[in-house]
C-alpha cells in the first residue's frame, strides 16, 4: 500500500513519536491582573529541536494547518520551538490530530488531561472560582505530576500578611476564594 494515505499515515506517525521524545502540553498559570483571581491558564503545546534541523518543525507546523510560530527557545539557547498557544487552533488542529494519532509514552496522559482543560476553557468554566481552581489543579498535576509546580504555586498563591491586611477589595477577595479552594484540595 502506497498512496497518498500511507505518507499521511507515515507523517502523522513521525510527527507523534516525534513529540512523544521532543513535546510538551503544558498550562501555563500567569499573573494577569484583568483577571477576577489575578490569575490566567495559558494551554500550550510545544515541540523543540536544534537550530540546524528546524526543518521538521517547519513540517509539524505545515501539517498544522499553518497555525502557530517558530522562535528561538531562548537567548542563548541554539534550539528552537515551534508554540501553539491560541485556544481555536488548539481545538481545530492540535488536540484532534494527538486523538487520532496518540502518543505512545506516559505523555498520552498529560495530552488527556491537556485536552480536557482546554475544552474546559472552551465552555468557560475557567471563568468561576471553582472551575479554575479544578483546572489549575488539574493543569499542576501534568508533566511529571507536579511535584515542584505544586509546591511554587501553592508558595506563591500565600498571600503575604502586608497585602492580606491592608488592600481589602474584591479582587483580593476573589483571590483568596480561590486560594482557600485550592488550599483544601492541597491537603486533601
Amino acid at each position: 500500500m502506497s498512496g497518498a494515505d500511507n505518507q499521511q499515515e507515515r507523517l502523522d506517525g513521525y510527527i507523534a513519536g516525534y513529540v512523544d521524545g521532543e513535546g510538551c502540553f503544558a498550562v501555563a498559570v500567569n499573573r494577569n491582573p484583568s483577571c477576577r483571581s489575578g490569575y490566567q491558564l495559558v494551554p500550550e503545546f510545544h515541540v523543540s529541536q536544534n537550530g540546524d534541523r528546524s526543518q521538521v518543525l517547519s513540517v509539524i507546523r505545515e501539517r498544522f494547518g499553518g497555525c502557530g510560530y517558530i522562535k528561538p527557545n531562548g537567548r542563548k539557547d541554539r534550539a528552537l520551538v515551534y508554540v501553539v498557544r491560541r485556544r481555536e487552533h488548539l481545538l481545530e488542529h492540535v488536540i484532534p490530530f494527538f486523538e487520532r494519532t496518540p502518543l505512545m509514552s506516559s505523555k498520552q496522559e498529560d495530552f488527556g488531561k491537556f485536552a480536557a482543560i482546554v475544552r474546559s476553557m472552551a465552555l468557560g468554566h475557567h471563568r468561576t472560582a471553582s472551575g479554575f481552581s479544578r483546572l489549575l489543579d488539574e493543569a499542576l498535576s501534568m508533566n511529571g505530576n507536579g511535584r515542584f509546580r505544586s509546591v511554587r504555586w501553592k508558595e506563591l498563591l500565600e498571600p503575604s500578611r502586608i497585602l492580606r491586611d491592608c488592600t481589602p477589595n474584591a479582587k483580593n477577595d476573589a483571590f483568596a476564594k480561590i486560594q482557600s479552594e485550592l488550599h483544601g484540595d492541597m491537603q486533601s
